[in-house]
């Protein structure tokens, strides 16, 4: 089960730098339609208006995407910001509670936006819901990727709380967290 989650939360975190990757290539492809029709101008011709339809649209498709399918990596590679300096001063048993409550709390939260996530995408489709861009494209495709997202962070939190439930830190505490090794959780209270 563990190397299962695992290789979940790395496959999102490899589509979300796919889709960065892609943003990069469409705003380098539109710059250079730009400096060829910049080009063409300076020497005297009259410029072709080189366009990709809807790159601004599909780019922020992208970085949407790509921000909710990173979240639970993110969180796993301990890179979210959290306030510890309180924490870490306090004795061992009311630190695992207010990680638990914490967790818990994420978990709640986090599920119920997934599953309103979820129910925007399934309206989307049924009502056949089009973006108003050059290309119209239909909106469940690009909220798809964020409801996922979520459902994974959910799963990622769920996770968490089940760790610190068993005694153990969660994996965001840890200095080596187990989604870059691929070896699975440290041992409860090793480091």
């Amino acid at each position: 089960m563990r190397a299962a989650l695992d290789m979940l939360y790395r496959a999102s975190g490899a589509l979300a730098a796919v889709l960065l990757a892609a943003i990069g290539g469409i705003v380098l492809l539109q710059v250079g339609a730009n400096l060829i029709d910049k080009i063409v101008g300076w020497v005297g011709g009259t410029p072709p208006g080189l366009l990709i339809p809807s790159y601004s649209e599909f780019a922020g498709f992208f970085l949407a995407a790509a921000s909710f399918l990173a979240l639970a990596y993110t969180l796993r590679a301990g890179g979210h910001i959290r306030v510890s300096l309180v924490i870490h001063n306090l004795p061992p048993r009311a630190r695992w509670g207010i990680e638990l409550w914490c967790t818990a709390v994420a978990s709640a939260l986090t599920g119920y936006f997934a599953w309103y996530a979820s129910r925007l995408v399934w309206d989307s489709l049924r009502f056949n819901d089009l973006s108003p861009g050059i290309v119209p494209v239909p909106l469940w495709i690009p909220q798809a990727p964020v409801a996922v997202g979520l459902v994974v962070l959910t799963i990622a939190l769920v996770d968490e709380l089940v760790r610190v439930l068993r005694g153990g830190s969660p994996t965001y505490e840890d200095e080596t967290p187990s989604v870059f090794t691929g070896d699975g959780p440290p041992a409860p209270g090793a480091k």
